[in-house]
């Protein structure tokens, strides 16, 4: 019996120290001086990170000891090891790598409750062929020990070789990017099309330009508590890359704690209880809230604004007119409000806008500074919309409208800032618009004027050419000017309703949503059709598939809305019309919350949003893509 016990004293010992030992050595990365964000990280940054390779890269993963990766179930789709290697201590996915070295797969054992449908459990560990020696380039990182608490806010980086865009090409050097933390809370308020479990945590700027994208998934989200680096998350899915108000979402490891080390039974990882300084703000919020102001800097870990934080904007800011948009209608005799009429308009150019006044209707619509959807002028002093937009936001006083403008940074000489009086939702089964009756009617200009409306009187036939245009997330440079793609009108394959349009193949992006689909009758332009919303959508992909042809809503479809709402419409421009005449409408459009429908989507990191996204497809009308 002594010798029985002192047996397991040995091995309690044994233990002890195998458990400590890793403590000793985890999240340690002696070469990581790093206190900002960037692009490329140098080697040996993150020692932990890790390369799934199988005919190339396809995951990311983290090594956590000397012999397991931790990584995302929704990487494997079977339990087959074969062909799969892990590279540890890589930053070229290209060039040459003297501190890293591969190692095959002996094992993989991804959470039994990993769900393909939702992402709950999104995790899973791989058994490495024979076991590492660690090196400033190749070290285990620390985990979050069950209880930790990550307030919203705090710091973490995550870092992949996956695109560095969404639709882009994957990068070649490991990348690095700084993301605050977004309380489950408000995360769940973003993604409404999916659930937020406590399996999982967020982490996004609210302007968006920063986040994990495809090839990416499987990798660390991690923070820094004093001189160890603890991995918070990894990451699972979300909604495409970047885009505002929209966090990447992560399984959370501090959940995983009894299961991974059910499975490690022996020189388990070291799991560190991470703690969060002050009160957590996700505790009070609350959906509808505007989003959340620019980060403070955690004494643990610095904060780097994102480069496209907005400037913050008054909802109810004053009207501020153009000193050179003239005032010319008769203070006695109005003449009649035209619409569809753009002299600036030449047609001479191709994608990226040239010149101020091409599409003197195109709207941004805005919360806090930051751009949301397009949107068009159609009366005197109403925007038109797509309802989705409005779902997360749907009070008026949240809502500017800038129009005249032609890029969303730097200067514009012809632009007015508008607030925003009332919002009305058509409600019809299916897609909807919104109409925003404005705090006040512009100034009428060659950069400011109303589009007419198809209201069933025109026909675009077969092969009619028509444009669309907005600011797309990610498009237009620097300054994101205002884009614009011709197309033609086609055939639709799938219904001969006239409640829409079909066209040649057209890519909507974030931003693009509540612009118009608009082609040229006589003199006058009318708007067709309003652009879907990308956004209010939650696809699990990262990848976008073009259709032959893409369809839309028709205006034509909501006439009875619209005449209801507006009352009147402008009539189209003739030859000879003025273009710089106003007549304020009368109507005063009740505000009504009716939670609009969407369409289109696609989303973030890797294979597992494949199966979300197509499920969701089978079960609903919206359209997802398959994800890299």
């Amino acid at each position: 019996m002594a010798g029985l016990k002192a047996l397991w004293v040995a091995v309690l010992l044994l233990v002890v120290h195998e458990a400590s030992s890793q403590l000793d050595v985890c999240g340690r990365a002696p070469l990581n001086t790093k206190i900002v964000g960037g692009v490329d990280a140098a080697p040996g940054t993150w020692p932990w990170q890790a390369s799934l390779q199988r005919s190339g890269h396809f995951c990311g993963g983290s090594l956590i000891n000397n012999q397991w990766v931790l990584t995302a179930a929704h990487c494997f789709s079977t339990n087959d090891t074969a062909g799969l290697t892990v590279i540890l201590g890589r930053q070229d996915q290209a060039g040459s790598n003297p501190n890293e070295l591969s190692r095959t797969i002996s094992r993989i054992v991804c959470h039994p409750d990993y769900s393909g449908t939702t992402n709950d459990n999104d995790i899973c560990l791989l058994q490495l062929s024979s076991a590492v020696t660690f090196t400033d380039y190749i070290a285990p990182v620390c985990l979050a020990a069950d209880g930790s608490t990550f307030n919203s806010g705090i710091i973490n980086w995550v870092t992949g070789w996956g695109d560095t865009s969404f639709l882009g090409s994957a990068a070649d050097i490991l990348q690095e990017v700084d993301l605050p933390i977004v309380g489950n809370r408000e995360c769940i308020c973003y993604n409404t099309m999916f659930e937020i479990t406590n399996n999982m945590i967020c982490a996004g700027w609210s302007a968006g330009g920063k986040d994990s994208c495809s090839g990416d998934s499987g990798g660390p989200l991690v923070g820094k508590q004093g001189v160890q680096w603890v991995q918070s998350g990894v990451v699972s899915f979300g909604n495409r890359c970047a885009l505002p108000n929209f966090p990447g979402v992560y399984a959370r490891v501090s959940e995983y704690q009894a299961w991974i080390n059910g499975i490690i039974t022996t020189n388990q990882p070291g799991f560190v209880d991470f703690r969060s300084a002050g009160i957590n703000s996700d505790a009070t919020f609350n959906c509808g809230d505007p989003p959340s102001a620019p980060v403070t800097a955690s004494p643990t870990a610095p904060v780097t604004a994102s480069p496209t934080a907005p400037v913050t904007a008054s909802p109810t800011a004053p009207v501020t007119a153009s000193p050179t948009a003239p005032v010319t209608a008769s203070p006695t005799a109005p003449a009649p409000l035209t619409c569809g009429s753009a002299p600036m308009n030449t047609r001479d150019s191709r994608e990226l806008v040239q010149s101020a006044g091409v599409w003197p209707w195109i709207a941004s619509l805005q919360v806090n500074g930051t751009h949301m959807c397009g949107g068009t002028l159609v009366t005197a002093d109403a925007v038109l919309s797509d309802a989705s937009c409005f779902t997360m936001y749907p009070n008026a006083s949240y809502w500017t409208v800038e129009l005249g403008r032609r890029n969303l940074n730097g200067p514009n000489s012809f632009n007015m800032t508008l607030g925003v009086k009332s919002i009305t939702l058509s409600n019809l089964t299916g897609d909807n618009i919104t109409v925003l009756m404005l705090s006040s009617a512009p100034r009428l200009s060659d950069y400011i004027q109303p589009i007419c409306l198809d209201q069933g009187i025109g026909s675009f036939l077969n092969n009619t050419d028509c444009w669309m245009a907005g600011w797309g997330m990610g498009q237009g440079g620097a300054q994101e000017t205002l884009q614009e793609f011709n197309t033609t009108v086609v055939g639709c394959s799938n219904t001969s309703s006239s409640d829409y349009y079909c066209t040649e193949a057209l890519t909507v992006r974030q931003g693009d949503a509540g612009g118009p689909l608009m082609c040229k009758s006589g003199n006058s332009w009318t708007q067709v059709a309003g652009l879907p919303n990308v956004m209010g959508n939650s696809s699990m992909v990262r990848s976008e598939r073009a259709a032959d042809q893409s369809m839309f809503t028709s205006t034509t479809r909501f006439a009875s809305f619209l005449r209801e709402t507006l009352r009147s419409l402008p009539s189209p421009a003739s030859a000879t019309a003025p273009t710089t005449t106003t007549a304020p409408t009368t109507s005063t459009a009740p505000t009504t919350t009716t939670a609009p429908t969407t369409t289109t989507t696609t989303s973030h990191a890797s294979d597992a949003r494949f199966s979300m996204s197509y499920l969701l497809l089978l079960s609903s009308i919206y359209l997802f893509s398959a994800l890299v």
